[in-house]
């Protein structure tokens, strides 16, 4: 900003230019002073205005009550038990031990009810076989009718755990075998 000074031969142009940048200086003080005055002034007001509510920004969150917190940590072990549950590795629903093919799910909520899935998967029968055992089980351990879910389950079952047809590896051959001498 220039301020012309009168036009007198004792002053330089040196001593203009000093004029100039005080009175420079000077102003942008001045400016400076208002704009914090200014600033000071609509943070007292913001405050004034919002300051109860304002507290609450700053703040965290209340402390748990112990029953909160008990709470809170057993949704998270049933969330993580659920997840546990659901947990199927190689085709093997890991908290059964069925084989995760069509109609597992089915055979899961039906047989399980009553009996552990290890009773499932430690057998080995062909359909009818299976069809034999759920007639046992109904006529004998109360077993309810399973109407039209039953073709179903046996099938899963007749599939899945099927007998099998060899229990031990094949006897050796002794003709076929070419054998060698060991020289020590």
């Amino acid at each position: 900003m220039f301020f012309p000074l009168p036009d007198d031969s004792n002053h330089t142009e040196r001593t203009r230019d000093r004029f100039n940048e005080s009175w420079h200086r000077m102003f942008m003080a001045v400016i400076n002073a208002v704009k914090l005055v200014l600033g000071a002034a609509t943070i007292l007001l913001m405050y004034l205005w919002f300051g109860p509510a304002m507290e609450d920004w700053f703040r965290g969150p209340d402390p748990l009550t112990p029953q909160q917190e008990k709470a809170m940590l057993s949704a998270r072990s049933e969330r993580a038990a659920k997840a546990e549950q659901d947990k199927i590795e190689n085709g093997i629903h890991m908290a059964t031990g069925l084989k995760v093919a069509e109609g597992w799910e089915l055979v899961r909520t039906t047989c399980t009810a009553c009996h552990s899935a290890a009773l499932v998967t430690q057998n080995r029968a062909t359909y009818e076989g299976w069809e034999d055992m759920i007639r046992w089980m109904q006529a004998t351990q109360g077993l309810w009718d399973l109407g039209d879910t039953e073709p179903k389950i046996l099938e899963y079952l007749a599939n899945n755990y099927a007998p099998d047809e060899s229990g031990r590896r094949a006897n050796l051959d002794v003709d076929e075998i070419e054998w060698y001498i060991l020289e020590l």
